[in-house]
């Protein structure tokens, strides 16, 4: 039976949902403990474990395994994180693991394998024509060329895991033909679409007559920026754990009083760089740092954090306050594990304050976009907001400032993308 399915292989989390010739849309489950969940964790996980006679053997899993047995296993391995946010860099075109180099694709590759044979143990076999979420504009993207670079890139890695026969759509054009199934009219729709890595937003006609002709269809324009919820997170890291692991204490050296290098917190900020710090000539520095600090328990804790891979931990924990704070003026900002206890207040209007320059660039992705279509706000019918991020408060007001608070629509927050490329998937399989 023909089918056209949908990938949305995201920088914090993927899915993938197929959609029947009745635009009946249906998608994968993934088994997380003793649940069930319809995003798959873009992770890897690599650990070194012994056989019953003692020797080394190399475990690799992907997506909710790869959480379950990091979570389990006593001696932490190597999790990998957000490696969507690499495709347009070209000075990572790999990295070492347990001294083995490994491409940027075929980590990606391995990614995408593990979510197709799980995606399929409910979906049936994927085939036919596959169409694949992509960003406006991918994280460290600079040029046309740099986009360019990333989409060759993910296609590599696709096919490498499988899928032969790909298109490429923009995220929130996919979101678009999610919002448009509930439709009996025409609509001019903003699509904003905030995912871990990058904001995208797509203005387009949609409604009943753009389902019955696709060559009809009117895509006005598109615009992205890449911050999204990973930037709003590297604010609560930077202004709440930070300063309690050392960023702003001093240490001796040679008379002169000093502080830790930036550049470590910076990385810190990043939880997917967290990994690049477990270097012997970083751990050096920093124990070089403990032995002079005024703080040394601060530094050992951020010693500690890194040596034993708690970024998953610490991320988790900047997450729930991020969340909280959606709904709450104020939150207890908890990160607790053996050796480490972090408790600190925080309030909506310090975050909203911390990412204030990252809401002006959002604001001016949106107002580019009507600039360069010529459409007036006024126009526009509805707003359609869809990720993890448009639940932040004053991401919200950008829009109702703008469109009015009764405009705005809200839905499918992590699985509208894939649900729609399905669709996308489905008309395409048509021509």
């Amino acid at each position: 039976m023909r089918r056209g399915t949908g990938i949305d292989f995201g920088t914090t989390n993927s899915t993938i949902a197929v959609a029947d010739l009745d635009r009946n849309i249906t998608t994968a489950k993934f088994h997380l403990g003793d649940q069930l969940t319809e995003t798959f964790r873009s992770v890897l996980y690599f650990e070194q474990v012994r056989n019953d006679e003692g020797q080394k053997r190399f475990l690799a899993l992907a997506g909710p395994k790869a959480i379950t047995q990091y979570l389990q296993s006593e001696q932490k391995g190597r999790l990998i994180q957000s490696l969507k946010s690499y495709l347009a860099s070209r000075l990572l075109t790999a990295t070492s693991i347990f001294g083995r180099p490994y491409l940027l694709e075929d980590l990606i590759a391995f990614l995408i394998r593990s979510l197709r044979e799980e995606s399929e143990e409910t979906l049936g076999k994927l085939d036919g024509t596959i169409v694949v979420g992509r960003p406006v504009r991918f994280l460290s993207s600079e040029s046309k060329d740099d986009d360019d670079y990333a989409v060759t890139r993910l296609r590599k890695a696709l096919q490498t895991a499988g899928f032969h026969k790909v298109a490429f759509e923009y995220e929130p054009v996919g979101a678009a033909y999610y919002y448009e199934m509930r439709l009996d009219h025409e609509e001019l729709v903003l699509v904003a679409d905030f995912g871990g890595g990058t904001s995208d937003f797509s203005l387009l006609q949609v409604g009943p007559q753009y389902r019955k002709s696709e060559t009809e269809r009117k895509i006005l324009g598109t615009e992205g920026v890449a911050i999204a919820g990973d930037a709003f997170d590297a604010r609560i890291v930077r202004h709440v754990v930070s300063p309690l692991l050392g960023r702003e204490s001093y240490y001796e050296s040679f008379s002169d009083k000093l502080q830790p290098p930036a550049w470590i917190y910076a990385k810190l900020e990043r939880w997917h760089h967290l990994s690049f710090l477990k270097s012997k000539e970083t751990m050096d520095i920093l124990q070089s740092i403990r032995t002079q600090s005024f703080e040394p328990e601060k530094i050992e804790s951020l010693i500690q954090l890194i040596q034993e891979d708690l970024g998953f931990y610490l991320h988790s924990a900047v997450q729930r306050t991020k969340q909280e704070l959606s709904s709450r003026e104020t939150t207890i900002f908890q990160f607790k594990v053996p050796g480490i206890s972090i408790s600190e207040l925080v309030t909506r209007r310090h975050f909203e304050s911390w990412i204030e320059e990252e809401l002006q660039s959002i604001a001016g992705c949106v107002d580019r976009l009507l600039s360069r279509t010529g459409v007036d706000a006024r126009s526009v019918d509805k707003v359609f907001l869809t990720g993890g991020s448009s639940f932040v408060p004053s991401v919200r007001k950008i829009f109702e400032q703008r469109f009015g608070a009764e405009r705005l629509v809200v839905g499918g927050e992590f699985t509208s993308v894939a649900m729609g490329l399905s669709l996308r998937a489905l008309d395409l399989s048509r021509q």
